[in-house]
């Protein structure tokens, strides 16, 4: 029988993927691929996206697979190395960590979204094991992974002065879903409230998403003006990670629930 926890952590992983594919095809392909490592990402996310779609369809893991293993530790080493990259590029510039920097400079955190994602797609094939089985370790993985990816949304919400209220819902909304997340999954408890956050979070993605579109047709020339207007307006896909990293936490409170409840 397909496990709805598995299936609910493999979509969840797979929006993840394909944000950072899209996200970082975009901001790469700006900087012109000058590094040819600014090329790993894309394929990292893109094998992950077709490992993860398989096990939505089949509904279970398979711990065993070596090629499953390779994509997924490739993803997170890929991840953990784009970090260091973007910290150098940080770092190197006048100012070093500086706030302009930090809004202007390479992202942290969207490298990071690909170290959560790997690590959801291998959570996924082995939650039969120990570590994984009762979801509870796993729920707190994900709410950092929320914890973190709000913070992102605030330093590039703070730069854009939150010109518009709605900007305030990604940093308020998930932080508090992560938090109640984190805390069912300290007690073993899985509480109806902590799951309709984490769906309204799931949907503020997709609404983010839509506000960022909106926000690109407002510069100069609109989508007419697309090729310029993609890459100076805020990222379409950014938000897309929030939804994914929702999804999957639906996932792990649905195994707190059954193993606890």
């Amino acid at each position: 029988m397909p496990d709805p926890a598995i299936r609910l952590l493999s979509a969840g992983a797979g929006l993840v993927h394909s944000a950072v594919l899209f996200d970082s095809g975009l901001e790469h392909y700006r900087g012109s691929f000058r590094n040819p490592a600014m090329l790993l990402p894309l394929a990292a996310s893109s094998v992950n996206i077709g490992i993860d779609g398989a096990r939505l369809i089949a509904g279970r893991g398979a711990a065993g697979s070596g090629p499953r293993l390779v994509g997924q530790g490739g993803a997170m080493a890929v991840g953990l190395v784009g970090m260091g990259f973007h910290l150098f590029n940080i770092g190197k510039r006048p100012g070093g960590f500086g706030w302009s920097n930090l809004f202007h400079a390479a992202p942290i955190g969207a490298p990071a979204a690909l170290v959560l994602a790997g690590a959801l797609g291998a959570a996924a094939d082995r939650t039969h094991q120990a570590f994984a089985s009762d979801g509870r370790a796993l729920g707190l993985f994900c709410a950092a992974g929320i914890f973190g990816t709000s913070a992102e949304a605030t330093l590039l919400h703070f730069r854009g002065a939150f010109q518009n209220p709605a900007m305030w819902l990604p940093v308020t909304v998930p932080p508090i879903a992560a938090s109640m997340l984190a805390a069912d999954a300290a007690l073993g408890r899985a509480r109806p409230a902590t799951a309709a956050l984490l769906a309204l979070t799931a949907v503020l993605g997709f609404a983010g998403a839509a506000f960022h579109a909106y926000g690109v047709s407002r510069r100069m020339g609109g989508w007419r003006n697309w090729r310029q207007n993609l890459f100076a307006g805020p990222p379409l896909p950014a938000p897309a990670a929030f939804t994914g990293l929702a999804v999957a936490s639906l996932g792990a409170l649905h195994m707190i629930g059954r193993r606890h409840g």
